[in-house]
C-alpha cells in the first residue's frame, strides 16, 4: 500500500506567540515548533496499517527548511521516506496546491491527514484536496477500516457519529480519538536522521485570502461576582438583570 501523510509544522501551543512588525503575521523569534498534534493521529494509522498491509509511508510537508523537523518527527515515528515542499504557507488553497500537484503523480493508496493544523484552524486541507484530486474524502475520523478496496470510516458529526465507505484511493483526516500515537524510541530517531527526505520547489498559486491585520486579545476582562448571600432567587434576578442592562446580551 502506497501511502501519504501530510504533517505540518507549527508551533506549540504553550510558546508565547508576539506579531511581527507588519502586524500580518508571527514573529517566529524564540517560537517553539513542533509536529502538528493532529498529523501525529494519521502518522500513526498509517503505520498500523503499513504493519498489517506492508507498503511504504511518505511524509509531505510545505514550508522552509525547518519543516524538516516535522518530516523528521514522522520518519522517527516510522514512515519511509519524506519530501519537503518549498513554499509559504499564506493561504490554505495555495498549500492545498503545492501538495495536490506533488501527490498526483505519486498515485497514493491513500492519503492521511489531521484534521486541522493548530496554527491556520481552518480544516480546509481535506476538502480542498479532495476536490483538487478529484477523491472522495471523510473529515474529523475516529476509526478507520481498510478492506477489500474500500475504506470504511466513522467520523464525528454534530449529536453523534457517522459512518460512511469510501473507493479508495481516498483522503482520510485523523482526529483525536482515533489512536494512541507511538512516542519515536532514541534508535529511530537516530535512524531517522539517515532517512531520505526530497526537496521539491512548490508550483505558485495565486493566494484566495488575505490577511488584513493580526491583532493579541486584550487581556483585560470585566468582570462582576454576585454574592447570593443565602438567597439565590435575587442572585438571579440580579443576574438577569445585568446580563440585560450591562452586557445587553439578552
Amino acid at each position: 500500500m502506497n501511502i501519504i501523510v501530510c504533517v505540518s509544522h507549527v508551533p506549540d501551543t504553550t510558546t508565547r506567540i508576539n506579531l511581527a512588525s507588519d502586524a500580518k503575521s508571527m514573529d517566529p523569534a524564540g517560537v517553539k515548533f513542533i509536529l502538528n498534534p493532529y498529523d501525529e493521529f494519521a502518522v500513526e494509522e498509517a503505520l498500523r496499517l503499513r504493519d498489517k498491509m506492508k507498503g511504504e509511508i511518505t511524509a509531505i510537508s510545505i514550508g522552509a527548511d525547518n519543516s524538516k523537523e516535522a518530516i523528521r518527527q514522522a520518519l522517527a515515528m516510522g514512515a519511509d521516506k519524506g519530501i519537503l515542499v518549498k513554499g509559504e504557507k499564506t493561504d490554505s488553497f495555495q498549500v492545498a496546491k503545492m501538495l495536490a500537484d506533488v501527490i498526483k503523480p505519486l498515485n497514493p493508496d491513500l492519503i492521511l491527514m489531521g484534521k486541522q493544523s493548530i496554527d491556520f484552524d481552518g480544516m480546509e486541507m481535506a476538502p480542498m484536496l479532495s476536490e483538487l484530486l478529484d477523491l472522495p474524502a471523510a473529515t474529523v475520523v475516529v476509526a478507520l477500516t481498510i478492506e477489500d478496496g474500500k475504506a470504511t470510516a466513522e467520523k464525528e458529526v454534530e449529536g453523534g457519529r457517522e459512518m460512511i465507505e469510501l473507493d479508495m484511493p481516498c483522503i482520510i483526516a485523523a482526529q483525536k480519538g482515533l489512536n494512541d500515537p507511538r512516542y519515536p524510541s532514541l534508535p529511530n530517531i537516530m535512524k531517522a536522521k539517515q532517512k531520505p527526505i526530497q526537496e521539491i520547489q512548490g508550483t505558485a498559486a495565486t493566494a484566495r485570502t488575505e490577511i488584513l491585520q493580526m491583532t493579541k486579545p486584550d487581556k483585560k476582562r470585566a468582570n462582576k461576582i454576585i454574592k447570593s448571600d443565602g438567597n439565590s432567587t435575587a442572585a438571579a434576578h440580579e443576574l438577569a438583570r445585568l446580563l440585560h442592562e450591562e452586557a445587553k446580551v439578552i
